[in-house]
């Protein structure tokens, strides 16, 4: 294991995983008497490593003899040398891969293997020259020196060929480098960890000029030198990468290339297109034709165009709804494995009820109009309400949160699984839970008519809202009824219902209003993003119908309560830990973030003042056209993503002048009101139950140190990342099995980037965006007939003028076709996708080309 250290931290981590599985025993050799071996003199660690190995198989074929056990000790090397030595002890001694060979009916077992072959010597369109990588420790000197700049490495959506890294910005002018073109990237992947050069300024150039689809012919000379004047105003930072600091490589889904089909070498097409493809040697290829399989990056030589790696296993057939899914959870790092024996043994009977020994320490709240508010089909209710009008005018009103702590103690088994798991993931067809059933969407879940323990905030409002005293106790609840917005939109607008529920929801509506009016005026932004919901067919669960998800104002209602909750527990814990609390911040964006916003508005005669949060807002309030009541959500679609991600962190950890959210223009933020599907949520719990007394500060728990919360903290954000990613991806699955029976099914789109080959569409009705490229055939600039204009951004005839009804503007209303493509169509296999994309208006009398997004 030390060997295995040495060499590979990621393939450590990975066996250290698997001697966590009973299915697998660990020889502690290093402490057997007749196993251990000393170094000797002159002996490398290499030497003395492979010479224990030597010996713990001679001891091990002495014991199994002793034993009487009819069973053979075979010696697996590559090491030629080692192999010698081995059989000079009497060992059966081979090579992994001649081993595997004798191996029947296992064909796959011999493409799991790393191959030393060189691939490209079967492909010369394979062959590329990168620049070699400085050494570690030169990298880490240049980057202390500012010679280098290290960042994580984002792969643009648009084009595989650019990628960019957030730097430190201080005394530079700008916080982030681009890095255009295969040689500049130099071997680097999503996500890599890399040390960047930044190029003399006569080599900058302007970010995304075209979209690439990726062809062969494409990736042979993506490195040709922009054929349009580079006005040296507009250009950004551009840099180099000089080494690679640390590779995240993980597995990848994909499916091989057709154009393979009958080589030893195929291609491996990866669903992220941020991705390289991916060349490995299998024996399945006409097998593997058609499925979805995982597949693992081994080395990316300095003289191949792409990475070199080995086959894993396959998922199944491609476009099957289970296998999609399935490749969805694993692309995006989402555990979906079955709840463990151990977990599963740290429920409750599932008859709990609440009886009177719960009863201690807790308010009972049973006698009030409870209730809660969701969206349709919830079954995992966090939250419930509660309004009630005082004698002196005020309001009394309470927020609800299921106890999920109550059941999930820390240090368990349900505990580490939970932290692990971070969030619920919510696809179109399921929802991978973080906790078991029995407590997300039962025994925890506030369901109407059933007594429920909750952690409850209750405060004393004036009559606009605001805060006049807060109270936190853990609670016992009955809520009354379990509403949809819809449901619960309706009652508040019946004229004819006054009932005591009724009218504390009719209360909560009123001052919620004023609560968002007060948090506008702040500087609170409200933006936007597409959301769409699917029905599905009760068997068969195919999406029979979409529709864009309407808000109402008991969405609002329930929002302003949440993050009203949400901060009064934020002050509370930060008060009482000031070291460890978990809060949720979000950073100012940089003001260059919105250079491409602004340039798009200022085609349109807008302005936007980014300057603080309540200047944003007030700009975006104003930013109107008459034409078309859509533009203002497009404008705020893409504003949301100028900003930057809200993030967890411990508050040890950062300074307070930093703890603001900009989005919510509070200076203290965190998750309360969700416990049952973000582990953030639970981690405040138990810090609040310990501020108000109702817990004793446990000792050596994990939630009261502040490196464990810190790293805690940043699991959280990634799952966070990962669920949003993977939500988006079902979506996109499902919109493509809702078109697949449709021949051509035309929508309105909006354009929302134009670059120098074409622009990315938005389709609102489905929440989706693609790829439609204006350019000939294996070509990045436009036809002859069309004219590119990078300072207004648009596309016209050559033989008219940006007034043209015809003209491409940004933010513009197109109409396109959507059209599914098949899997084994070319134009899946070489862009990866499988729904086509085609402009009908404007007609621009371009040859019509049907493109992937």
């Amino acid at each position: 294991m030390d060997e295995v250290r040495h060499r590979s931290l990621v393939l450590y981590n990975k066996m250290l995983k698997c001697m966590s599985d009973k299915r697998y025993f660990t020889l502690a050799n290093e402490h057997h008497r007749g196993m251990h071996v000393e170094k000797e003199q002159g002996e490398t660690i290499n030497d003395r490593n492979d010479r224990a190995i030597r010996n713990v198989a001679i001891w091990m074929q002495k014991h199994v003899n002793d034993l009487g056990l009819n069973i053979q000790v075979v010696f697996l090397t590559d090491d030629a040398e080692n192999k010698r030595k081995a059989l000079e002890k009497g060992l059966i001694a081979t090579s992994v891969r001649d081993y595997v060979e004798t191996v029947e009916n296992l064909p796959e077992l011999a493409d799991m293997l790393y191959n030393e072959d060189s691939f490209e010597k079967n492909d010369d369109k394979a062959v590329f020259e990168f620049d070699n990588h400085v050494s570690l420790e030169a990298a880490m000197q240049g980057i202390q020196s500012k010679r280098y700049y290290q960042g994580t490495l984002s792969i643009s959506m648009y084009n595989p060929h650019e990628g960019s890294i957030f730097v430190d910005s201080e005394g530079l002018g700008f916080s982030s480098v681009v890095i255009k073109g295969l040689k500049n990237l130099n071997r680097s992947i999503q996500g890599d960890s890399v040390a960047v050069e930044i190029l003399p300024r006569e080599m900058w150039s302007s970010s995304l000029n075209d979209i690439i689809a990726e062809t062969e012919d494409q990736l042979d000379d993506e490195n040709k030198q922009d054929e349009m004047a580079v006005d040296l105003e507009n250009v950004v930072p551009c840099g180099r990468v000089v080494a690679i600091i640390k590779r995240p490589w993980r597995t990848y889904c994909g499916s091989i290339d057709p154009n393979y089909a009958n080589s030893l070498y195929v291609m491996v097409n990866p669903m992220d297109k941020r991705v390289p493809r991916i060349r490995i040697r299998t024996k399945q290829a006409q097998s593997l034709l058609n499925q979805r399989i995982l597949v693992a990056i081994d080395k990316w030589d300095i003289n191949s165009k792409y990475p070199s790696g080995h086959f894993v296993r396959k998922l199944g057939v491609a476009g099957d709804r289970q296998t999609e899914t399935e490749a969805i959870l694993i692309e995006n790092d989402v555990p979906f494995d079955e709840f463990t024996q151990s977990v599963l043994d740290c429920l409750p009977s599932k008859d709990w009820i609440v009886t009177d020994v719960d009863l201690p320490n807790r308010m009972d709240l049973r006698h009030l109009d409870v209730c809660s508010i969701d969206p349709p089909g919830c079954t995992d209710i966090d939250d419930a309400l509660h309004c009630v009008p005082l004698p002196n005018g005020n309001f009394q009103v309470g927020v609800h949160i299921a106890d999920v702590t109550h059941f999930v103690k820390p240090n368990t088994p349900m505990d580490t699984e939970a932290a692990h798991r971070s969030t619920t993931v919510y696809l179109v067809d399921r929802r991978i839970d973080m906790l078991p059933s029995l407590l997300g969407t039962n025994l925890c879940s506030l369901h109407s008519n059933v007594d429920r323990l909750a952690f409850s905030c209750i405060w004393e409002l004036n009559p606009n809202g605001e805060i006049l005293n807060t109270k936190f106790t853990k609670s016992i609840i009955r809520s009354k009824e379990s509403f949809t917005y819809d449901q619960a939109q309706k009652r508040i607008d019946d004229v004819n219902l006054n009932d005591s529920l009724t009218i504390s929801m009719r209360a909560l509506n009123q001052l919620a209003k004023k609560i968002r009016k007060r948090r506008m005026d702040q500087g609170a932004l409200t933006l936007a993003s597409p959301e769409v919901r699917f029905s599905l067919e009760n068997e068969s669960q195919d999406p029979v119908d979409v529709e864009l998800k309407e808000l109402k104002d008991t969405n609002a209602l329930v929002e302003e309560f949440m993050l009203l909750a949400n901060v009064s527990v934020a002050k509370k814990i930060f008060e009482s830990f000031p070291d460890v609390a978990v809060l949720r911040k979000h950073p100012r964006p940089s003001h260059e973030n919105f250079d491409v916003l602004k340039q798009a508005l200022n085609v349109y005669g807008f302005s936007l003042d980014c300057s603080t949060s309540k200047s944003l807002s007030d700009s975006l309030d104003n930013i109107n056209l008459d034409s078309d009541p859509y533009f203002n959500k497009i404008v705020r679609i893409m504003t949301t993503r100028c900003m930057m991600q809200a993030v967890y962190f411990c508050s040890g950890t950062t300074a307070p002048s930093d703890f603001w959210h900009y989005g919510l223009a509070m200076d203290i933020y965190t998750h309360f009101t969700s416990p049952i599907r973000r582990y953030a949520d639970v981690l405040v719990h138990r810090l609040l139950a310990v501020a108000i007394g109702y817990e004793t500060m446990p000792p050596n728990v994990a939630f009261l140190k502040k490196d464990l919360v810190s790293d805690q903290c940043d699991v959280m954000n990634h799952r966070h990342r990962m669920a949003q990613m993977a939500s988006r991806a079902s979506i996109e699955f499902f919109t493509r099995l809702y078109l697949k029976d449709k021949e051509f099914e035309s929508e309105d789109a909006y354009i929302i980037k134009i670059v120098k080959n074409g622009f990315v569409a938005l389709v609102p009705k489905y929440g989706i965006e693609g790829m439609i490229f204006l350019s000939e055939q294996g070509k990045n600039t436009l036809p002859n007939h069309l004219k590119y204009d990078p300072e207004h951004l648009c596309i016209y005839p050559s033989d008219s003028s940006i007034n043209d009804p015809r003209c491409l503007k940004i933010f513009g209303k197109v109409k396109v076709s959507l059209q599914v493509i098949n899997e084994n169509d070319q134009r899946a296999s070489l862009t990866r996708k499988k729904l086509g994309m085609t402009l009908i208006e404007p007609c621009l009398d371009q040859r019509k080309r049907s493109l992937s997004l």
